[in-house]
Order: C-alpha cells, then sequence, then structure tokens
C-alpha cells in the first residue's frame, strides 16, 4: 500500500493526522538536516503502522510516498 504524506518539520508539535485512506499529515521537531527527518518519519510511521516502511519518492520534498509493507 502507498500512501502521501506531507510533512511538517521543525514544529512545536509531535503528531500524525490520517485525512482520508492515502493522505497523512505528520508534525515532527526535527529539522531536514542530513536525512534526519526521513529517518524520523520512516520511525514514527513504522510505530504507527506497526510495519515496515519504505519512502519511494520525495527524499528531499515535504510531500513523500510512502510504501507501508
Amino acid at each position: 500500500m502507498k500512501i502521501n504524506v506531507k510533512v511538517h518539520t521543525n514544529s512545536s508539535q509531535k503528531k500524525i493526522q490520517k485525512l482520508d485512506d492515502v493522505n497523512y499529515e505528520i508534525w515532527m521537531k526535527e529539522k531536514p538536516v542530513k536525512g534526519k527527518a526521513n529517518k524520523v518519519l520512516v520511525k514514527r510511521l513504522k510505530k504507527y503502522f506497526k510495519k515496515d516502511i519504505k519512502i519511494v519518492s520525495g527524499f528531499t520534498s515535504k510531500k513523500k510516498i510512502v510504501e507501508v509493507k
């Protein structure tokens, strides 16, 4: 299953909001420096879905496509 994720980095809050079946918004405190935000994104989504997660596209963008295995 592939989902669309909009990431809000450098935020004061940490939360995951499900907009519909395939669209999510995620707020995180980490800054998008040297892939740190992507690592946290994968970790949080892995915990949320309890499945393996892989970023398919959008490595340097706020809008990403993520595969949930």
